[in-house]
């Protein structure tokens, strides 16, 4: 039987349309920095027992209504302009259309799923502060795959407090961050000069260099030579996993991923190894030493099981401390390089920044004492940009969750979308617009503290390396603003799948002494 024309051309684009919807659909599936994913009923039951602390008044049924919204199209839903505001200037602008028809809270479809999407700071707020007995971490099945049984992400209750107590200290530490210092100046100070030799410098990728040595120096001590860049190069290998397809056959993604990690595992194994050999010949461990992150958690690991020793013991230590690499690695050279992109954009803001970096600098050389970390810390307009930065740039913009008991409303979860909490008018004015006068809390201006205010998380998973971060963008602006003038070129943000500059944020800069 011969198909007319005109039948066949509707079924080619009828084919058309689904592989271009499966292609788009695809990538979104396994990101993860997007969906917050829970139970809407569990909110409700969670808020009234946070805002009104009465255990007894939410035992009470819940008479859960499922809110205003649209479910858009069959199964797809409302996925495509989901991604549609990914690729344009304001890829909050999906979240604002519906709260200005639905309100904050409304129902939605995105990967096949029907979704309750919160814009309020209070729910959002009580996630984050929830102890892990409501609201448990969720990933795609490729980071599963690729952190396994014994991730931090996935450990939970006791086990993770007590973990991310260590973790937290130990990067809070007065101790690390003193002797941390010498070694971000001196990693920055090291990619400054080279830059001046560069006709155009990309920031994106000085930055991913600068922040790697930093990261291994804090974790494993590992410093530049032929084992730094064999490290650098399987790490890279093992991060382009994180958003892929979760199929672990030859040649994939995954596999390649998976592969690479068994080599990390492997180089830092011998660390560890080498670690505990030394302190063999030691009657006890010296608790009082910063040391590294392998340090910490040998300790840890010695205090909790008294010295074991063995192999899966010291996998589930390799594996953490390559877990513990993927947030550092990503987040803080994009705050980096997009506050030299807002700065060159806002040539007021840039004009008061310089200015009290270059009396820093004054200040040191007539003194003739050596920067200390509080020193950097302490330049408060130089934090009012970072704040403003990392509102804008969200480079976290939500948190993966899951309810742990029963949801009433059977198979919907709730988006709790923390962007669009920085972005909203509510919250910020004009926010839109870069301004690091906001956070000035002499004009009563919303603080960095406030629930409206979450680039690093919130509650027992809250980012144990925020002010860590906070001193690492802190030294590189200071010596960036102290040694170059600079002029951008054109460049945009891209928002999907991760935040990237389209062009890595090329830039000239001339020394202040030309």
């Amino acid at each position: 039987m011969i198909t007319p024309p005109r039948e066949r051309e509707n079924t080619k684009m009828g084919v058309w349309w689904f592989v271009m919807a499966s292609f788009m659909l695809l990538p979104l599936i396994y990101i993860t920095k997007i969906l917050c994913i829970t139970s809407y009923s569990k909110i409700q039951k969670y808020m009234k027992n946070h805002i009104k602390g009465d255990d007894e008044k939410i035992k009470r049924p819940c008479n859960c209504r499922v809110p205003r919204g649209n479910r858009g199209w069959p199964f797809i839903g409302e996925t495509l302009e989901f991604i549609a505001s990914s690729y344009t200037s304001k890829p909050v602008s999906f979240m604002h259309k519906r709260k200005s028809l639905y309100g904050k809270v409304f129902k939605t479809n995105l990967l096949g799923k029907p979704v309750i999407v919160s814009t309020d700071p209070e729910i959002n707020r009580a996630i984050l502060q929830n102890h892990g007995n409501t609201f448990v971490p969720a990933y795609p099945k490729s980071i599963t795959e690729l952190f396994g049984e014994s991730s931090i992400l996935r450990m939970n209750g006791v086990v993770h407090k007590r973990l991310h107590s260590s973790i937290g200290r130990f990067l809070k530490s007065p101790e690390l961050k003193a002797q941390i210092t010498r070694d971000i100046e001196n990693s920055v100070k090291l990619s400054l000069e080279n830059w001046k030799l560069k006709q155009l410098v990309y920031v994106q990728d000085e930055t991913n260099k600068i922040t790697f040595e930093i990261l291994v120096k804090v974790l494993m001590s590992l410093g530049p030579g032929e084992e730094m860049e064999m490290f650098k190069k399987e790490f890279k290998e093992f991060i382009k996993g994180l958003i892929c397809l979760p199929i672990k056959l030859p040649g994939t993604q995954l596999y390649k991923s998976l592969k690479a990690k068994e080599k990390l595992r492997k180089m830092i194994r011998r660390m560890i190894e080498e670690r505990l050999k030394i302190d063999k010949t030691k009657d006890t461990m010296d608790l009082d030493t910063t040391g590294d992150a392998i340090d910490l958690l040998v300790r840890d690991m010695s205090d909790e099981m008294g010295r074991d020793e063995s192999d899966e013991r010291l996998d589930v230590i390799a594996g953490n401390i390559i877990e513990m690499m993927v947030p550092g690695e990503d987040s803080v050279p994009m705050v980096m390089t997009l506050a030299v992109k807002y700065l060159s954009d806002y040539p007021l803001a840039l004009k008061q920044l310089m200015e009290e970096n270059m009396n820093l600098k004054k200040q040191k050389a007539h003194t003739r004492v050596p920067y200390a970390w509080t020193d950097y810390m302490s330049l408060t307009f130089t934090q009012n940009v970072i704040s403003e930065t990392l509102r804008m740039a969200n480079i976290i913009n939500a948190i993966w969750r899951k309810t742990t008991k029963d949801v009433e409303i059977k198979g919907w979860g709730v988006l709790a979308s923390l962007t669009s909490i920085h972005m909203d008018e509510e919250n910020y004015e004009k926010p839109n617009l870069f301004n690091p006068w906001r956070w000035d809390q002499k004009k009563g201006v919303v603080a960095t503290s406030s629930h409206a205010f979450t680039p690093f998380g919130g509650g027992q998973r809250l980012c144990p390396g925020l002010e860590l971060a906070r001193l690492e963008i802190s030294i590189f602006l200071h010596h960036l603003l102290t040694t170059y003038r600079w002029k951008a070129e054109k460049d945009e943000i891209i928002y999907f799948p991760t935040v990237k500059m389209k062009q890595k944020l090329p830039i000239s800069v001339k020394s202040h002494t030309n």
